[in-house]
């Protein structure tokens, strides 16, 4: 309808402009092609502005709806403050002596699902490899994975000794967003970033940046080599393996406390 409306108000305009040159034509003697073309000017001015409004009119619906979705998203530091606080809670208070078959770090981990995605996780450290998987392979990597880390991480936090966390600041683009931590040590400050999607109307973390070091980016770079050379099933055995390694890695330590 708009296109319409603005269509006739330039055919009128042609209309009454071009018998008005008429009347003039046989009064001043003006060459008919001069007056075509200050009519043409008059008409590409018109469609000028009619287009500059349409594009202003644009502007403002599209810029809307971004305005609404800004002022609705989640805050991810916000979440992610009580988040951190319940799990360094855990971890000041728990009693890691006695705890060689890692039931802490399982805790831990159980609770972390609450913002981290380890599904998305799994898919980014996989690449390519993740479209080619059936539901039944992504499920059991998912957690395959999630154990590599329980062990390689979470099962070295027993040195937890109530380092501080300060948060440092957030960016925010669509539904990505970063949130910037410092871990205060007696005698060093580490920088970690945690990496996150929002999914609903919770911020997910799918990737920790420690110094600058992205968890994901590592696993990945290694697990590329690993799936060119021995395909899928031989990075599964592989990863298997290293948890086999981890578990009895633990269990040597605890008997060595334990001498």
């Amino acid at each position: 309808m708009i296109y319409l409306k603005i269509t006739l108000e330039m055919m009128l305009f042609l209309v009454i402009f071009i018998v008005g040159c008429g009347c003039k034509l046989k009064k001043t003697g003006f060459s008919h092609t001069g007056l075509q073309e200050i009519a043409m000017k008059r008409l590409k001015n018109i469609m000028y502005m009619h287009r500059a409004v349409a594009g202003v009119m644009l502007v403002l619906l599209l810029a809307t709806p971004l305005a609404a979705l800004s002022s609705n998203t989640p805050d991810p530091t916000a979440q992610m403050k009580p988040f951190i606080a319940k799990m360094t809670k855990i971890l000041a208070e728990a009693d890691f002596k006695n705890d060689v078959k890692c039931t802490i770090c399982q805790r831990l981990i159980d609770i972390s699902r609450e913002h981290f995605d380890y599904n998305e996780m799994s898919k980014r450290v996989l690449g390519r490899a993740w479209r080619k998987l059936s539901d039944a392979e992504k499920e059991n990597f998912v957690d395959l994975f999630t154990e590599l880390l329980q062990y390689a991480y979470v099962g070295k936090i027993q040195n937890y000794a109530g380092q501080s966390i300060i948060f440092k600041g957030q960016r925010i683009r669509g539904k990505r967003a970063e949130v910037k931590t410092l871990l205060v040590d007696k005698e060093k400050t580490i920088p970690v970033s945690y990496i996150m999607l929002l999914e609903g109307d919770k911020w997910m973390v799918y990737d920790v940046v420690v110094e600058g070091v992205s968890l994901v980016r590592n696993y990945m770079e290694q697990f590329r080599e690993i799936l060119r050379k021995d395909k899928y099933s031989g990075l599964v055995k592989q990863i298997e393996q290293k948890v086999k390694e981890l578990e009895k890695d633990r269990a040597k330590h605890f008997a060595q406390k334990q001498q």
